[in-house]
């Protein structure tokens, strides 16, 4: 079989690895790919025949005579031309004859960036920060008595911020931030409970679950299943007193019709279980007769979840009007969640996402999420896409776009095959990127690429012309700061990678050693010799102070955004993830040492703060 018969479904026969070495696809994973993309019956539906996504003051002829709808309802006839001055947005033609429509994205081309954009801030995984009032892991009224005390007393001017993707509404508890059920909504378990109108009335009642609730902060392990099962019996005591409110109304008539079938999906998971490939075959999809029943029998539940997510976005908005929250968007999402079943017809069946084997991951990585098949997305107009990016900037200062390499091609792994065997699959980037740039503008949100990884060299020079930040991180770059790029997010490591005292200290290693988890040695230690030499720092040498000068070198970069974690600035050993190790580690379940009095409090984050300000100040 010849794997030129590929390149038309955007099937890449091979690739560069991270090490600039050239790998071929294996033929049986090439052809497998391209069975999951052939063969299905269009998605049920609107669709249309194409999609044009131009830049203001572009043209393009229409073939037939037809109605163009503007985004604000307005229709008028069309000429044998677009018309140039048509507005930033979504707007549609209709030809007269045929009645095939095309969708016409008007974009600005490049992401919102401010002229004095300088500042650095804290990078945080929202359920590790806990204080005395939240109920065993960080929360949205955490997050913003964070915010204001890094903003009024550090000056600092962001904070990054794991995803709030919500998970199954089911038990167990999904832990990981980056596996969630949907990216349009967020997680119930950071509701601040005492903060929902209504609760100061049910003081007593909430009183026992709050304390059960507090008891759980400070534990080795943060224990979603225990504060799921407490938030939970609250919400419900809430829920029953709520009457009404204009607020939830318009919150509701904007996020129609998609609210209402992720609070049926959440209510058909309750009731089913968690993974709807095993329920009863009538509610196999959200268009069958058996789903609009039960909808209506079970309205109150449904309206329960569409509730839930107005908290939170209440909560969010609050937080975010301290400081610019920058959140991660995700780059997929479970297969048996929300997602996956509100738009089935357009994922690839039978095909996971991961990354190919790399010098950090020698092993590749599956990250067990579904694709969409990029022919499918681009029939429904990308509508799936635009909802999902404009959820994640609703009351950010920016996003994250985790693995935007996505945007161009994503490593398709055959289902129990292993992730060497991926192949790389293309997307329309131009057309992607035109959709996040419009909007970036129209939320004022900055966006960051997570371009780690294989990367190929002119996927970053169009995202530099897209005014899209880099994302540069210490542990991954050869080059010192100084030499970083001044559009780019600056930081030390990720949420992946060794914390700067685990390092250091070597324990990071120890345990992917003791994991089996065939490390890079070699790499390890040249990275621990180079942050040897950056700090000027002796093996007795005390974890603060390395901190410290990790991050006075960091200040030297040119880089617009700097970020410090607050897992290094407590020198923390332990990574939040370790990648590979689902039942082997506690990813994504690790508190900070310290609840968040005590960390407002710490000598040691101002003396970080000063450094990054320094920069900034300069």
């Amino acid at each position: 079989m010849d794997t030129v018969n590929f390149r038309p479904w955007g099937i890449e026969p091979g690739y560069k690895d991270a090490l600039g070495e050239w790998q071929t696809s294996p033929r049986a994973s090439l052809a497998l790919v391209r069975d999951s993309m052939s063969g299905r019956p269009a998605p049920p539906g609107p669709s249309y025949r194409d999609v044009w996504v131009i830049e203001r003051g572009e043209t393009r002829v229409i073939a037939e005579p037809s109605d163009l709808r503007l985004e604000d309802g307005t229709v008028e006839s069309s000429g044998r031309y677009l018309r140039r001055d048509l507005p930033l947005g979504y707007h549609e033609l209709e030809g007269l004859e045929t009645g095939e429509r095309i969708r016409i994205v008007v974009t600005p081309g490049q992401c919102w960036l401010p002229d004095d954009l300088s500042t650095w801030g804290w990078a945080v995984q929202l359920y590790a920060l806990w204080s005395k009032k939240s109920w065993g892991m960080g929360d949205l009224a955490d997050l913003r008595a964070l915010a204001r005390w890094s903003s009024k007393r550090l000056r600092a001017g962001m904070l990054l911020v794991n995803p709030l993707h919500a998970p199954l509404p089911t038990l167990p508890q999904q832990p990981s931030p980056y596996y969630p059920s949907s990216r349009l909504y967020r997680n119930p378990l950071y509701l601040r409970i005492e903060e929902i109108p209504g609760a100061r009335e049910l003081g007593a009642e909430l009183g026992p679950l709050a304390a059960a609730g507090r008891a759980l902060s400070g534990a080795p392990r943060v224990d979603r299943d225990a504060i799921f099962a407490l938030k939970s019996r609250a919400l419900e005591k809430l829920f029953l007193r709520f009457r009404g409110s204009p607020s939830f109304d318009a919150y509701s008539a904007r996020e129609s019709p998609l609210l209402d079938l992720y609070a049926t999906f959440s209510a058909l998971a309750e009731a089913y279980g968690n993974d709807p490939r095993r329920w009863p075959r009538g509610f196999s999809g959200p268009d069958r007769h058996e789903v609009s029943r039960f909808r209506r029998a079970h309205a109150r539940r449904v309206r329960f979840h569409a509730w839930l997510q107005w908290l939170l976005d209440e909560q969010l908005r609050r937080a975010g009007r301290e400081i610019a929250l920058v959140g991660d968007l995700a780059v997929g999402a479970d297969p048996g969640g929300a997602d996956a079943w509100i738009w089935q017809d357009l994922y690839a069946p039978g095909m996971d996402v991961g990354a190919p084997p790399d010098e950090f991951n020698t092993r590749g990585q599956n990250w067990g999420l579904k694709p969409l098949d990029p022919g499918r997305l681009k029939l429904v107009g990308y509508e799936p896409f635009v909802r999902i990016v404009r959820s994640a900037m609703r009351h950010m200062g920016g996003i994250r776009l985790d693995h935007v390499m996505g945007l161009f091609r994503l490593f398709w792994i055959p289902q129990g095959d292993r992730p060497k065997n991926g192949v790389y699959v293309r997307y329309p980037a131009l057309d992607l990127l035109g959709i996040v740039a419009l909007e970036s503008v129209r939320a004022k949100a900055i966006v960051v690429g997570e371009d780690l990884g294989t990367v190929e060299d002119e996927v970053r020079s169009e995202l530099a012309f897209r005014k899209m930040l880099s994302y540069r991180v210490l542990w991954f770059e050869k080059p010192p700061p100084s030499k970083y790029p001044k559009y780019a997010l600056a930081t030390v490591t990720t949420h992946d990678l060794p914390t700067i005292a685990g390092l250091w200290s070597g324990s990071d290693l120890r345990l992917q050693r003791a994991l089996k988890l065939a490390p890079n040695e070699k790499g390890t230690k040249a990275m621990r010799r180079s942050l040897a030499k950056m700090t000027r720092s002796g093996p007795r040498s005390n974890i603060d102070k390395v901190v410290l000068r990790t991050h006075e070198a960091l200040a030297r970069a040119p880089s617009v955004l700097l970020a410090a974690t607050l897992d290094d600035a407590l020198a923390v050993e332990d990574r939040p993830n370790m990648p590979g190790t689902i039942d082997q580690y506690p990813c994504w379940c690790l508190p900070l040492p310290q609840s968040l009095e005590r960390i407002v409090a710490d000598r040691r984050l101002p003396r970080i703060a000063k450094a990054l300000t320094r920069r900034t100040k300069r």
